[in-house]
């Protein structure tokens, strides 16, 4: 199903395209006819991020104009700095070369990492795919159902890394609301999930329900995890009767440093291409990705790749991006001491 405000963007998009002068419209043909235009992707082969870049990139190509060949590469390294310092700061600024960041990076400049040598607000953005909702779960058998019951119990919770979301998210749940989850670092990602099945751990917190869904469907359909809680600005629409972590906060400094820590979330999948692409060429990328949005064959394979279709337009990035450095100085300290993670992650 297609997002609601896609309707409202693919017109803007053709306007956009449409609104350009003939020899402008040319001048981009000319250019990516016959042409390679690289797809970057910040994270390893066979990962969430992987999987979505390689299937915009085998439809994407047909909206640009002069259908150029899209070409997919991977650019690990540095939990996605490597890619995003690349893109920045390297790649031709030209609109010949496509990044897929990981949305977690995009937030460190904000909190003056040295080793992020951009600035995410100077990108060419062009859309993302979907947006993400955390979740945290429980193995049906764990009489943990509710936040309420992990305040009052210990809760063993597996985690991949101090400074990965499942660890980072408990730790931010004991911080603001008192919940007991203990951490136990050391795991894989596949490992989490066969801990949890196994029970040698009793929660998975933080890792998006968006991935649940697409590697370990049957948990949800079959009912064999409890969901305690989502992470995200709003609910999935599998999970109307799951509270959001917000709904459990009163104090307004608590408010926003959830948030500022969902931002990332809010991104999703995002593609953007190096600063100051020109113009036609941006805009002519943002209307083909709108476009290729509302094809048959991009929802197909999506859908069959599990990959939910939830779109976020360049503006709406931008915008995300304006309220992460809208953030108090205070609010950031206490969010960077939080995704350090907790130092008894054993």
């Amino acid at each position: 199903m297609i997002h609601r405000s896609l309707a409202f963007r693919l017109g803007v998009g053709l306007l956009m395209v449409g609104g350009s002068t003939s020899a402008s419209s040319q001048g981009v043909q000319n250019f990516y006819e016959g042409m390679n235009v690289s797809m970057t992707i910040g994270s390893g082969v066979g990962g969430g991020y992987d999987a979505v870049a390689r299937v915009v990139a085998r439809h994407i190509g047909k909206y640009i104009p002069g259908k150029p060949n899209v070409v997919a590469r991977n650019m690990p390294g540095a939990g996605g700095l490597t890619h995003l310092n690349y893109m920045f700061n390297s790649a031709a600024r030209d609109g010949s070369v496509i990044g897929a960041p990981f949305n977690t990076a995009l937030v460190l400049p904000v909190f003056k990492d040295p080793a992020a040598k951009f600035d995410p607000r100077e990108f060419t953005w062009i859309g993302s795919t979907d947006k993400q909702q955390g979740i945290c779960v429980t193995w049906g058998n764990v009489p943990v159902r509710t936040l309420a019951d992990a305040q009052t119990r210990e809760v063993l919770a597996g985690s991949t890394a101090p400074n990965a979301k499942p660890g980072t998210y408990p730790f931010l749940l004991n911080t603001v609301l008192g919940t007991k989850f203990k951490i136990i670092g050391g795991y894989t990602t596949s490992g989490l999930r066969l801990a949890l099945e196994r029970g040698e751990i009793e929660s998975i917190c933080g890792m998006a329900i968006q991935t649940h869904l697409a590697v370990n469907p049957h948990w949800f359909r079959d009912k064999l995890v409890n969901v305690l809680v989502q992470f995200g600005m709003s609910k999935h629409k599998e999970l109307p009767d799951v509270p959001l972590a917000t709904e459990f906060l009163k104090n307004e400094d608590d408010i926003r440093l959830l948030k500022f820590i969902l931002i990332p979330h809010e991104f999703g999948r995002p593609f953007l291409a190096p600063p100051n692409v020109p113009s036609e060429r941006r805009d002519a990328l943002r209307a083909a990705f709108t476009r290729m949005l509302g094809d048959s064959e991009f929802l197909t394979e999506s859908a069959r790749s599990k990959q939910e279709i939830e779109p976020l337009s360049a503006q709406e990035i931008e915008s995300l991006l304006k309220q992460a450095y809208a953030t108090p100085p205070r609010i950031v300290d206490t969010a960077a001491k939080i995704l350090r993670g907790p130092e008894s992650v054993k």
